[in-house]
């Protein structure tokens, strides 16, 4: 690996490697990263990462081991620097002048402290963790500082809320009176100063959505957690329109309205809400449709309240509190212009939530185009997953990232489905090699693939009693030591309860009793207890040893049918001439299966069962590219084989 991405930085050709659990691919990618950087003074490569936690461990263990490595043997050191969102720092102004409340309004520094020293309530432990973030802050800036949330005193989102400052409302060092000390700005300078910067998937995709305002000039890009790039790019390009929304700005900016301005921008959200409860809950594609006016109503309403806002009356500046407001106004301009245009380029969907009620959204129907035109570019990118390869063979990560074609050869043909701004399928071919350096893993001897071929075919109308009986019975084989991964929260529960009546002797913990950190901390720490849960569950959680040796699957967990997005990409590909179903739900479904199934290995002595609860797995046409997107365990469909080797691990354990 680390040979592959020597070579891709110095002959600037795009790189896919696959490494898996255990293979030190951070260090595989850093190693000849540095070395290059002193062999090039004044160029520099970023690290993007999906998560705080990998963000973390290269800064405060991989890289500097990886330093102290090439300084030996080099005699050189580069510099390294972690960069985050704008949001992610405290912000002098808001720090020093107030923050903003959940309904928009201003609170200053002199009424959080009041509320601090008022009797113990909800309010006055807001103001405590506030009064402590500020000290913290203030600290900061005195002694060199950046005030990285990760290292702030203990808080609540609203705190922090308190102290930051969305990208959109800052006001930029030119025009904040506390410009000259911004810690965002030194932050910044520090990332300028760096050879290699360390960052994360969202602020990559902004950078390239922003003509690369966000990011210093870089020649390379690494991505680790390659595997969630599509899904981190969409979201930071996606955004969402609510009528509470368009209220909540409409009074923060009512202070400095006219009556006629600011009533036209708070009717505007009732009429937003009117239409958004005549609309199915679908993809809306009809220009003449009740939330397409009520979207341009929002829009204009809104274009008047930014122009008010930005001018000057009396021929006074507007006071920074109005440029914020403005801007949060802003934002809400641009989203409901986006959505009134129904670009072929976006998906636009209405959508309800249980507490808030109905809002729209939008997505971009792909992100190759912009991957293609702004990221690969005239950087060299290095991508890396321990889940790249899909179906065993790179092309379907490939194409999702706009590289090449999708059902076609594995060419490296540049190619771009229709729909996708930015990009044809006539640009010239872009450069890229794919490597497999393996896993450390003998998966066939350390863990069984049990398919439960003999259960009924997953339904819409929930578990059946025989899944929810063959559960308890491989829960009780493996004598707790379960992580259960299921497609729904409902399904999770309905597994947790019926195990917990079969079983009452086991701990069954299920997501959404506690804190999920709390509940993997007892997961990791109790041998014998047992773990069920959703999505959040299927990534990202490293429990190696006796405590995990069962991984149970309840189904093939393809999204859902309905979901707009999906139908439209599916849509897209098909029109293209593509199959839509394998190119975007059966690669959907692959991706969280090779990530779910790996939860069972991590290290060379861990030994379990992944058991698949869906028999399509073995029977469908499109179950051997699934399954061979997992691990490659010993497969049995025999129940009692598996038992056995459960209970037999159990005593062992």
């Amino acid at each position: 690996m680390a040979d592959a991405v020597a070579l891709a930085l110095e002959d600037r050709r795009h790189l896919l490697v696959q490494a898996g659990t255990g293979t030190g691919k951070s260090l595989g990618y850093l190693a000849p990263s540095l070395v290059w950087l002193t062999e090039h003074p004044g160029e520099r490569v970023v690290v993007a990462t999906a998560t705080l936690a990998l963000q973390a461990q290269l800064a405060k263990s991989d890289i500097p081991a990886a330093l102290d490595a090439v300084q030996r043997v080099t005699g050189r050191r580069p510099d390294f620097s972690v960069l985050k969102g704008r949001s992610n720092y405290a912000c002098l102004l808001r720090v020093r002048d107030g923050g903003v409340t959940e309904q928009g309004t201003l609170i200053s520094a002199d009424d959080l402290a009041a509320t601090a020293r008022s009797s113990a309530s909800p309010e006055s432990a807001l103001g405590t963790e506030v009064l402590a973030l500020r000290e913290w802050a203030e600290d900061q800036a005195a002694t060199g500082g950046v005030a990285d949330r990760d290292d702030a005193p203990a808080h609540s989102d609203r705190a922090w809320h308190q102290v930051s400052v969305p990208v959109r409302e800052c006001l930029g060092a030119q025009r904040c009176p506390y410009g000259d000390s911004c810690l965002v700005e030194k932050s910044r300078d520090q990332a300028r100063s760096a050879g290699l910067v360390v960052t994360n998937h969202a602020l990559l995709a902004i950078d390239a959505m922003h003509g690369g305002t966000a990011l210093p000039e870089h020649r390379a890009v690494v991505v680790d957690e390659a595997h969630e790039l599509v899904a981190r790019v969409t979201g930071a390009a996606s955004a969402e329109l609510s009528p509470q929304q368009v209220e909540r700005v409409g009074k923060r900016a009512v202070t400095f309205l006219s009556d006629d301005v600011a009533l036209d921008l708070l009717e505007s959200a009732d009429e937003l809400r009117t239409a958004l409860d005549e609309m199915p809950l679908e993809r809306v594609e009809d220009p003449a449709s009740p939330f397409v006016v009520a979207a341009q109503r929002v829009r204009s309403a809104a274009r008047a309240a930014v122009s008010a806002l930005t001018g000057s009356a009396g021929g006074e500046k507007p006071s920074p509190e109005q440029r914020q407001a403005a801007a949060a106004v802003g934002e809400v301009l641009d989203v409901a212009e986006r959505m009134a245009g129904l670009s072929p380029y976006d998906v636009v969907w209405v959508t309800e939530r249980e507490r808030s009620g109905r809002e729209a959204h939008v997505a971009p129907l792909s992100v190759a185009g912009l991957m293609r035109s702004s990221v690969f570019g005239e950087r060299t990118i290095v991508l890396t997953s321990a889940t790249l390869k899909l179906g065993d063979d790179f092309g379907p990560s490939a194409a999702a990232l706009g590289l090449r074609a999708r059902d076609r050869d594995d060419s490296g043909e540049a190619y771009v489905p229709s729909g996708v701004e930015g990009a044809s399928a006539d640009d010239p071919p872009v450069p890229w090699r794919a490597l497999d350096v393996g896993s450390p893993f003998d998966y066939r001897r350390q863990g069984i693939r049990y398919v439960a071929r003999a259960l009924p075919t997953p339904g819409r109308d929930g578990m059946s009693k025989e899944v929810l009986d063959e559960i308890a019975e491989l829960v009780w084989a493996a004598g707790g030591r379960t992580l259960g991964l299921f497609s729904s929260r409902r399904a999770a529960e309905a597994a947790a309860v019926h195990v917990r009546k079969q079983l009452p002797k086991l701990t069954i913990l299920c997501q959404g009793d506690a804190q999920l950190s709390e509940l993997t901390r007892r997961f990791t720490s109790e041998p014998t207890t047992s773990l069920f849960g959703t999505l959040s569950l299927w990534q990202g959680v490293d429990v190696p040893g006796a405590t995990c040796q069962l991984v149970i699957i309840d189904r093939i967990p393809f999204p859902r049918p309905d979901e707009p997005l999906t139908l439209a990409r599916q849509k897209a590909v098909a029109d293209a001439g593509g199959n839509g179903f394998m190119s975007v739900a059966a690669t959907h479904a692959a991706l969280l299966l090779a990530q779910g199934s790996g939860r069972l290995v991590r290290r060379s002595s861990d030994r379990g069962v992944v058991a698949v609860l869906d028999p399509r797995l073995v029977t469908a046409r499109y179950g051997s590219f699934l399954r061979a997107s997992m691990p490659d365990m010993w497969e049995t469909s025999d129940r009692e084989t598996v038992i056995g080797a459960l209970r037999r691990l159990a005593e062992e354990a």
